[in-house]
């Protein structure tokens, strides 16, 4: 028999932790190999995790809502064979040892041992997985754990908290006490003040979903972050539902697939985007970042309300066969919840339809690091001018209004309204005529 570590997974980049939602398998299961053993949930998506052999699960390491680092072990699984490598024990041993090394590492250790870093402490706080390995890792004690002043939630010290304190705790003899006044100063900073609410005995208290409360969080900071500018233009797309109304069943028939508005315009989209490279860039501090690829976000709704960004990779080389495919791939998968997390993963530019709810226009906020997102208002039969070579006329005309949110730090008013300006042509000079 041997004893199989079940460890959480890398779920992309910027995600080190995540929380236990709820396990799938109980000690004492048998567990098939690719067996959802438990649900996660990161500040990016839901997710399980699966067994990767076969046999019966004997040690569950966390509980639900407690918080884990990537690569920490959750879970273990007795298993049939003799030997289970996981990916702390497969590389090689070295035949040569340093005596000295083992000698000073076994010191170390015992040092740790002594003094163990525990998940919540006697003050009552309460310390992740990441902040445990790293102030085991970097041998601070568990007094010099409980002098840090936590900026996180409720007090929770962070991971840039801890980082801060190893990073001075050698240039002052009063570290403890630098550490505090800083992140009280930042604690004040950051809390915004709240005015209170009088409830009364009708009035229904509802608690916010977890994702809820990420997705307002991720919305305050980019608000925080970014100098928010919109401009606004107003397209004809008259020969896109035309052409769309003439082709639909065809291409329905022949593809396989649903042929919507949205591909249209995403498609649209990654061209102009490829005009005007500085739109698909990330600011990090005062460097800008060129991004190579156009990775187009499509915020979709979902049926609690919440909200999720899948992400239509390299959408310049796609066809419009092609991206409605990924379109509908996607937003289908996001509505069951059924998204892996590589695929909400990479966005460099996000477009959001507020229109589908009836909206005319709509001034989203950025999703960071990106530096601008743009919002589709609904499609509507319009009064308009039609200027022909014997006059001009009043005609009836399908339009619609787009925004263009962009950060004004890195991105000029010039700029953002060339982007939006350069969409419309490529919009408007549709060819109705042509084949899909």
């Amino acid at each position: 028999m041997a004893r199989f570590e079940l460890k959480l997974p890398k779920m992309g980049e910027s995600v080190a932790e995540a929380t236990i939602t709820s396990w799938l398998k109980e000690v004492g299961d048998v567990v098939e190999l690719d067996d959802a053993v438990v649900e996660i949930a990161t500040d990016k998506v839901d997710s399980e995790v699966p067994s990767e052999v076969e046999g019966t699960l004997i040690e569950v390491l966390y509980q639900k809502d407690d918080i884990v680092a990537v690569g920490e072990t959750i879970a273990i699984i007795e298993t049939n064979q003799e030997e289970i490598q996981t990916a702390s024990n497969t590389s090689n041993v070295e035949e040569n040892i340093d005596v000295e090394e083992v000698v000073s590492t076994i010191k170390k250790a015992e040092e740790i041992i002594a003094a163990p870093i525990v998940k919540n402490s006697d003050s009552g706080k309460f310390y992740s997985p990441l902040v445990r390995n790293i102030a085991q890792t970097e041998n601070v004690s568990m007094n010099e754990l409980e002098a840090i002043k936590g900026s996180g939630k409720d007090g929770r010290v962070t991971k840039d908290d801890i980082l801060s304190f190893i990073e001075n705790r050698g240039n002052s003899a009063d570290t403890s006490n630098k550490v505090e006044k800083v992140s009280v100063i930042k604690e004040e900073k950051s809390v915004p003040k709240s005015t209170p609410i009088s409830v009364s005995g009708e009035d229904e208290i509802i608690e916010m979903s977890r994702m809820g409360k990420l997705v307002a969080k991720h919305m305050v900071d980019s608000l925080k972050t970014s100098a928010h500018v919109q401009s606004f233009i107003e397209i004809d797309v008259t020969n896109i539902v035309n052409w769309r109304n003439k082709v639909k069943d065809a291409f329905l028939k022949r593809e396989g697939e649903k042929l919507t508005f949205t591909p249209i315009f995403m498609q649209a989209i990654a061209t102009t985007i490829k005009k005007y490279p500085l739109i698909n860039i990330a600011l990090q501090g005062d460097t800008i970042l060129k991004k190579k690829n156009i990775n187009l976000g499509m915020a979709a709704a979902l049926p609690d309300g919440n909200l999720i960004v899948p992400v239509i990779k390299n959408a310049d080389q796609l066809n419009l066969v092609g991206m409605t495919s990924a379109v509908n791939d996607l937003a289908n998968r996001a509505r069951n919840n059924a998204l892996k997390p590589d695929e909400i993963q990479g966005g460099t530019y996000t477009v959001t339809n507020v229109g589908t709810f009836g909206s005319i226009m709509g001034t989203p906020i950025i999703n960071q690091p990106q530096v601008a997102i743009l919002a589709l208002g609904a499609i509507r039969k319009v009064p308009a001018v039609i200027e022909t070579s014997e006059g001009d006329f009043i005609g009836i005309r399908q339009k619609m209004f787009v925004s263009h949110s962009y950060d004004h730090r890195v991105v000029n008013g010039a700029l953002g309204g060339m982007f939006i300006k350069t969409l419309k042509d490529i919009l408007e000079a549709w060819d109705v005529n042509q084949d899909f």
